[in-house]
């Protein structure tokens, strides 16, 4: 039975010595102006993201304003809607806390939800309490998982806790059952994002190791957890069974690879979402120094670390690569001009923006741009520069009424909203 659903370390410093939580080993450099065209490329099947619309994306006017005024954070890894119908709001803290709050504009404080601040280690810029999924029945069962990393070793913890009153309570630390521990050699790449997948399972995000251009190969082992998105069902954990592996998981049997692997070959995928309506999986993947990219998922799919960037070769030195067997990204764009490492965000299917409705809006840590683009089911029709802001963008987020939200890692913390 399943539940029915990532220079130079230096670039950073220039925003509050965050190291982008999820770029490393790249100068500093700048998102695609509307005159640089991103590639397109080959897609996995998925629906289009959008109805016929009037409106050109290169017409739609957005800004970002503040929403929860009164509130704000410390360095902001994730929000999230727990889908219970509480109308409440959970925000990741990197250092190893959860709090929540009511959804509405002049909410004047969040309480602690969950604190293992002592468990985490948060040392490393890109280490700390990274993702949050709840299970499709937390209403009922109180259960949720995490994704964080400890120290000593240096290792992935996913693990999940329980909530003895879901509708109103905190969750209790010593109710941790781990899930899985996966080591990391390194300090950066280690991904983070976790969800519930519309079949059931829980999907993971997990970087190459960290370093740069991946050293230990790990993008293109299938021996290894690491530079993976991983599926598993943690429906029936208990005791030494601590989750199952799908049957139809695509590398399940074969020889020398893992059956958790769901798809592979990436580089530290920061943010990943389900489009509900038709289940495609979107994943934003950081480059190293060319070319960020965003990715439609597909069971099975090597999208090509550290063989390639986005649609260059690895190294940009050389002229042609074997590409085959790669699934290329839907789009990448240049790593320049001040960009530094995408955001992976969401199909916008809120009310408050309603000419990007069916968009998938995505955007940059270091620039703060936000872009969306819209896509026919085979390929991009329209991507455009939505908003040239100063914020810097650890992540996006929507609640239950579809809204965008876009956490700030910059002097304010804070939380915005995409309005028209």
């Amino acid at each position: 039975m399943t539940y029915s659903h990532n220079a130079f370390f230096g670039l950073v410093s220039l925003f509050l010595g965050w190291s982008l939580l999820v770029a490393c080993s790249r100068p500093q450099q700048k998102a695609p102006s509307l005159t640089d065209t991103p590639q397109e490329t080959q897609a996995a099947n998925a629906s289009p993201t959008s109805a016929a619309t009037s409106v050109p994306l290169s017409q739609v006017s957005v800004k970002p304003e503040r929403a929860f005024p009164a509130l704000g954070f410390q360095n902001m890894t994730g929000l999230y809607d727990p889908g219970d119908g509480t109308n409440r709001l959970f925000v990741l803290e990197q250092p190893g806390r959860i709090r929540v709050f009511e959804n509405r504009e002049d909410v004047q404080s969040a309480q602690v939800f969950l604190d293992i601040t002592s468990r985490v280690n948060s040392r490393g810029n890109e280490e700390g309490l990274l993702g949050l999924a709840f299970a499709p029945d937390f209403a009922t069962s109180g259960h949720f998982f995490l994704d964080y990393t400890a120290a000593n070793p240096r290792r992935t913890v996913i693990s999940r806790f329980t909530v003895a009153s879901p509708r109103d309570g905190v969750a209790d630390p010593a109710s941790e059952f781990v899930i899985l521990e996966i080591d990391q050699p390194y300090e950066n790449h280690n991904g983070g994002q976790i969800a519930f997948g519309p079949d059931g399972y829980l999907y993971i995000g997990m970087g190459d190791g960290g370093s740069a251009f991946d050293p230990q190969k790990n993008g293109q082992n299938l021996g290894v957890l690491l530079g993976k998105l991983l599926r598993i069902d943690v429906s029936q954990g208990e005791g030494e069974h601590r989750y199952r592996i799908p049957r139809d998981n695509p590398f399940v049997g074969q020889q020398g690879a893992r059956g958790e692997i769901w798809a592979y070959g990436l580089r530290n995928p920061w943010r990943f979402s389900f489009d509900r309506p038709g289940g495609a999986l979107w994943l934003g993947d950081v480059g190293q120094n060319a070319r960020e990219e965003i990715d439609l998922i597909a069971k099975g799919g090597n999208y090509g670390w550290s063989r390639m960037e986005g649609t260059l070769c690895v190294p940009a030195s050389v002229a042609t690569c074997d590409r085959t067997g790669l699934t290329l990204p839907i789009l990448d764009y240049p790593t320049k001009d001040g960009n530094c490492a995408v955001t992976g965000g969401f199909i916008y299917r809120g009310n408050a923006a309603p000419s990007l409705k069916g968009s998938y809006i995505y955007g940059d840590f270091c620039s703060g741009r936000i872009w969306a683009l819209r896509y026919d089911g085979s390929q991009i029709t329209e991507n455009a520069l939505l908003v040239d802001s100063t914020l810097s963008i650890t992540s996006f987020g929507v609640d239950s009424r579809g809204e965008l939200y876009v956490l700030d890692r910059g002097s304010r913390n804070g939380i915005y909203r995409l309005t028209q």
